[in-house]
């Protein structure tokens, strides 16, 4: 696709052959002014997809919650989404809406898990139940408050983590969905503080 720019002097190329009908210089001054705006289209960054209102959803609440703490923002990650996808749709399909066994994958996972409605939970829902940890973490001594749990959080706003992607299943037998997002590069590793 031709930036505006590309297309305006295509357009400005195409106006002078017009006016030069004929002349050899029209066919060189189109040929080159051509070739320009293609070169020039080449040289551009390629543009990333729009993302859904979900992936929107999903990647601002994480977002805001690491500026809270300094941390830079996450990208949305197709890549990440379709394997989360892939995770969320077995575990509704097969395994009755379960959190899924995530051992073994190479990248940083948080799952939830809400009852009482298959379609009642949004992602920010989700996103702001684990970063409600927070409360449960202590900066100082990088741990969590006894008997409580603060992985989820520290997932969320770990400071090497630069992708994102997240996938909702809605398990209408269970009445309930089942959310999983995974990071890249994965974070909560001991003895390090996630910012």
């Amino acid at each position: 696709m031709f930036p505006l720019h590309a297309l305006h002097q295509l357009i400005i190329a195409l106006k002078m052959g017009r006016a030069l009908v004929g002349s050899a210089v029209a066919v060189a001054v189109i040929s080159l002014m051509i070739s320009s705006a293609i070169v020039h289209c080449a040289m551009d960054p390629p543009v990333q997809s729009p993302i859904n209102s979900a992936a929107r959803e999903f990647l601002e609440a994480h977002n805001q919650a690491r500026a809270s703490v300094g941390v830079g923002p996450l990208k949305w990650s197709e890549t990440l989404a379709n394997a989360t996808g892939r995770v969320v749709r077995y575990q509704r399909d097969k395994m009755g809406c379960r959190f899924a066994e995530l051992n073994d994958i190479k990248f940083g996972a948080n799952q939830f898990f809400g009852g009482g409605s298959s379609s009642g939970w949004t992602p920010r829902m989700a996103v702001d139940k684990w970063v409600g940890e927070k409360k449960y973490y202590n900066y100082t001594s990088n741990t969590c408050a006894a008997n409580e749990k603060c992985g989820t959080y520290t997932q969320v706003v770990w400071r090497n983590s630069t992708e994102l992607g997240c996938s909702q299943a809605n398990c209408v037998k269970e009445m309930a969905s089942l959310i999983v997002c995974f990071y890249n590069p994965p974070g909560n590793y001991v003895g390090e503080r996630p910012y």
